[in-house]
């Protein structure tokens, strides 16, 4: 005797709607940390600490800077 299965159509069913609701992209949405501070930390900002390069590298308060781009001819150097 003949007997039909129906499990694999749902499992085809089944595993498309889970792949097409793993692409379906979601809503994003962000918050603010209330821990960090709204502006630069006082310390990296004022007369303290100048900008001036080294060679071709930006320095602030002894620290590189600039993530590596080549600093400005008018940046004066220390």
């Amino acid at each position: 005797m003949y007997v039909s299965h129906q499990a694999p159509r749902w499992t085809g069913l089944a595993l498309s709607l889970l792949v097409f609701a793993a692409v379906v992209p979601a809503p994003a949405s962000a918050q603010l940390d209330p821990g960090t501070p709204a502006g630069p930390a006082p310390a990296l900002v004022g007369p303290n600490c100048p900008l001036t390069r080294i060679g071709t590298q930006l320095v602030r308060c002894g620290d590189l800077t600039g993530a590596g781009v080549a600093a400005a001819i008018w940046i004066p150097e220390s």
